[in-house]
């Protein structure tokens, strides 16, 4: 019998993001954005859970990436939409990094993974910019 498994989020990204980028479709200019927000809406998905967080993504969510909490060395927040939700970058002891976007109840998210890591990564880790 295995480890329990306990889920904390399990979702897409936050709906707000997709709103405000189609509202800047509007200007042309930022067509590009409101794509790229139109595919994380259809096909992103997070799910944090007690050992590890699972993101899928990619065109028709084909792409799926799991990670356990000891291969994190830092994680940092970025806070979106007056601080609603935010983006988060997960970087690994050998380098590569993951990116969640548009993350709903980022701050949340962030204390339960920040308990989750070693006191080097929790040490490392913090947020950019203030909402």
């Amino acid at each position: 019998m295995g480890i329990r498994e306990d889920v904390f989020l399990e979702s897409g990204p936050h709906v707000g993001d997709l709103i405000i980028n189609c509202l800047l479709a509007l200007t042309v200019v930022c067509l590009p954005l409101t794509v790229g927000a139109v595919v994380r809406a259809l096909w992103s998905r997070y799910r944090i859970t007690s050992r590890r967080i699972c993101v899928t993504g990619g065109w028709q969510g084909r792409n799926r990436t799991d990670i356990i909490y000891s291969e994190v060395a830092k994680v940092v927040t970025i806070p979106r939409g007056v601080g609603l939700w935010g983006d988060m970058v997960i970087t690994l002891k050998d380098g590569s990094r993951l990116e969640l976007r548009a993350v709903p109840r980022f701050r949340e998210v962030y204390d339960y993974i920040q308990g989750k890591l070693s006191p080097q990564a929790q040490k490392a880790s913090g947020s950019l910019g203030k909402a």
